[in-house]
């Protein structure tokens, strides 16, 4: 691969989009090119058709996207799939149209069927129903998958589908109202820290189960397989092993040394039960992640304290 290679990597200022960036500067690419919502709108298909003609990127690696916790996609299913259906669209057709060499496709784990045998292999995708708090986001995804596929049987286009579980680290939001769940326990435990709160309640039952990846090896998994897979068949990313949410709660908040009691709402969603992807197809290629849950919670209580401390933190 030519480090001077124009390579175009969207969502740029997103948790994952930003550590990706990083990650190919550290690793010597010097013409990555990046666009900011103001100066290009990737739902709107006449700018971003106009942005490819000028910029003729090589490379494309398509991280833009709407995403958001639970309550989020249950209040907003709507937006969810429409934006993603829309940028997707317009980004993977004008990358065809102007002889991208390579587009790396970014989904989710909620891909898979609501009653996927466990763990998730990738050929599980569309054989059964998928989890309803969070399927407009899922089909968006699913669809950008076919999408390439049919670009793929049709005119040759080359891409790659990578399937992250879910992620957690630097520049994760802490807004309640659209964070992931780490990040939103995290944000929970310390408030009720400093607010001396007797308890902290929080959604479902807790028998949830779920797979957690660190942004940077979410990153430096994109690198690994833009460079060294060129399979079309898409790719779980993840370690391979997940934690129940009551478990992760009570790991937070004893992190956190908050001393109160945690209270389940069972009348709230738990979301899909288990969500623990196969990852043989990654192992085998060579990639493996290196943070490790114990390790990337901490950081992320050391990072949200010193947000909390700055008043920097989201709504």
């Amino acid at each position: 691969m030519n480090k001077s290679s124009k390579i175009f990597i969207t969502g740029h200022r997103g948790m994952l989009g930003s550590t990706t960036l990083n990650i190919f500067k550290e690793a010597g690419y010097t013409n990555i090119i990046t666009a900011t919502h103001s100066e290009l709108d990737l739902t709107d298909q006449k700018a971003v058709e106009f942005f490819f003609q000028k910029e003729k990127p090589e490379y494309v690696i398509h991280i833009a996207a709407k995403v958001g916790g639970i309550k989020a996609n249950i209040d907003h299913p709507a937006i969810f799939l429409y934006d993603n259906l829309i940028m997707q669209a317009n980004v993977i057709n004008s990358s065809y149209l102007n002889g991208v060499k390579k587009f790396v496709f970014l989904g989710s784990s909620c891909i898979y069927p609501k009653e996927s045998p466990q763990p998730m292999k990738e050929e599980y995708i569309l054989t059964g129903k998928l989890e309803p708090t969070n399927e407009g986001y899922a089909i968006g995804k699913i669809t950008g998958i076919k999408l390439l596929e049919a670009y793929h049987q049709q005119y040759g286009f080359k891409s790659i589908s990578l399937m992250p579980s879910n992620l957690y680290g630097p520049n994760d939001s802490f807004d309640l109202a659209h964070a992931h769940v780490l990040s939103s326990l995290v944000r929970r435990f310390v408030d009720a820290k400093k607010q001396n709160a007797p308890s902290v309640t929080l959604w479902g039952t807790g028998i949830a189960r779920r797979e957690f990846l660190h942004v940077s090896d979410c990153a430096k998994a994109i690198l690994f397989m833009f460079e060294n897979y060129n399979a079309h068949e898409l790719i779980n990313i993840g370690p391979g092993e997940d934690i129940g949410i009551r478990e992760l709660a009570e790991m937070i908040a004893k992190k956190i040394d908050y001393p109160g009691e945690l209270i389940w709402d069972d009348t709230k969603p738990d979301g899909m039960l288990r969500k623990c992807m196969d990852v043989s197809k990654m192992k085998h290629t060579g990639f493996l992640p290196q943070v490790s849950l114990e390790k990337g919670i901490d950081e992320v209580i050391k990072i949200y304290k010193e947000k909390s401390d700055e008043n920097t933190i989201d709504a």
